[in-house]
């Protein structure tokens, strides 16, 4: 750990009564399920005096960045980066920036410049690189404790512009990429500790938050305490050699999380389409991305007709007819010819194979299908998006299908931990311990 490091953990230790954790300390943080943009925040704490700050969950944004405006952006620890230094060569910073009134937070001279990104809208700005204090909540994998501090934490400013679109309330961006600068990222590299943090989303009929596990491969227990990582399936994550950021970074791989789909079954019965489609070609076309800015998974155009119609042949057996469809989705069925099963509405199963026929991520009807009640009726759809012909990824798994699902990454051994639905387990990613709040 660097003097600069140990100075900052000593002066929040006196100032804010918080632990000096190892490396070998767990932090969690709560994510939310915004009902109104279908859209992920987490919550971290964040600046001096601390602040509890809400943040657009991005699992493949490269770094973080928050709105630096000044009449919103208060801190007695921020710091900027100077054009030329280390760390600003090490972020690949693509140009250097002035500014012309009252110097504050991101607003410095001759100071190291990034393009943060919207991934909603897919928007972009140039504003200058930012170093201030994280915290985090350490916990056992069953309860919360105190504060850990996470300091000189890199992420870049933004402005009101790149909050369109997003959930109300947050202040900007938590990038969890593959990145060196991103939150993960970050906290490894403070504590010394593997890189390797999991994911464990709500469903949707729950206001309770899901949870964000950093610097722990487990256990992650869940009420009436059940450790979900024991069920945890493993396949390799695989690197995108081409990014595909708005602002290219030159030679520089996706920082997204590709796995390797082979195929796709439905109550399983492969799913016949072109399979070149499922690998990720020299242009970095093609292949599996995970999202949690994605709400429903994407498919190629000829990818997804397979898909929904044997879907509909699988559902016919079960006495399912399908009704007038519900934007965006296109398979639909009355809400009262559909049973109502612990995992779920009772529709066919969807397996998405990795690199063996027994290892497959199993998607179930709690999943698989969005409920739309409205003054036209009541239906079940199938939550499955028409991605298009020839879109930059063949299949993208958005956040519906990521659901009460425990996804863990870790970037030491390259591979994604998958559990399927831990509702087979009788528990569900908003029974995690947030009961106690820690203080500041």
């Amino acid at each position: 750990m660097s003097f600069l490091h140990f100075t900052a953990l000593i002066f929040f230790f006196f100032h804010y009564n918080l632990n000096i954790v190892d490396s070998s300390t767990a932090f969690v943080a709560p994510i939310t399920r915004d009902q109104s943009t279908e859209l992920y925040t987490i919550s971290i704490y964040f600046k001096t005096p601390l602040e509890s700050t809400d943040l657009l969950l991005d699992l493949g944004g490269k770094f973080s960045w928050i709105d630096c405006t000044p009449d919103v952006y208060t801190s007695t620890s921020h710091h900027y980066i100077r054009c030329g230094a280390n760390l600003c060569e090490s972020l690949a910073s693509l140009a250097c920036s002035n500014c012309f009134r009252p110097s504050g937070p991101g607003c410095h001279n001759n100071s190291c410049a990034l393009f943060p990104e919207n991934p909603v809208i897919r928007n972009s700005i140039l504003a200058q690189a930012l170093v201030d204090t994280l915290a985090l909540t350490t916990t056992d994998g069953r309860n919360v404790g105190q504060l850990g501090v996470v300091p000189n934490f890199v992420l870049s400013c933004s402005d009101e512009s790149l909050l369109l679109s997003l959930p109300e309330g947050v202040s900007g961006l938590a990038g969890l990429g593959r990145s060196n600068y991103s939150l993960p990222a970050q906290v490894s590299s403070v504590y010394a500790s593997p890189n390797l943090f999991a994911l464990c989303l709500p469903g949707p009929s729950t206001t309770s938050p899901g949870a964000a596990f950093f610097n722990t491969g487990g256990p992650y227990y869940f009420s009436p305490g059940i450790d979900v990582s024991s069920h945890l399936i493993y396949t390799p994550l695989i690197l995108n050699p081409i990014g595909f950021t708005i602002i290219t970074y030159y030679r520089h791989p996706s920082d997204e999380y590709f796995i390797g789909v082979t195929s796709i079954n439905i109550n399983g019965k492969p799913v016949e389409f072109d399979h070149s489609l499922l690998t990720i070609n020299d242009d970095g076309y093609g292949g599996t991305r995970l999202s949690t800015v994605t709400p429903y998974t994407t498919l190629e155009t000829s990818i997804y007709t397979a898909l929904i119609e044997a879907f509909v042949n699988e559902s016919a057996a079960l006495n399912l007819t399908v009704t007038e469809p519900v934007s965006p989705f296109e398979v639909c069925y009355a809400a009262s010819d559909v049973y109502s099963m612990p995992l779920g509405p009772a529709v066919p199963t969807i397996d998405l194979v990795m690199h063996s026929e027994d290892v497959f991520w199993r998607i179930f009807g709690a999943n698989s299908m969005v409920r739309i009640a409205g003054d036209d009726g009541d239906v079940w759809c199938l939550g499955f998006v028409d991605g298009g012909e020839k879109p930059r990824t063949s299949v993208v798994i958005g956040g519906h299908q990521m659901e009460d699902n425990l996804l863990q990454f870790d970037l030491v051994s390259m591979r994604l931990g998958f559990s399927s639905s831990v509702l087979v387990h009788n528990t569900n990613c908003a029974s995690f311990n947030f009961t106690e709040e820690p203080d500041l």
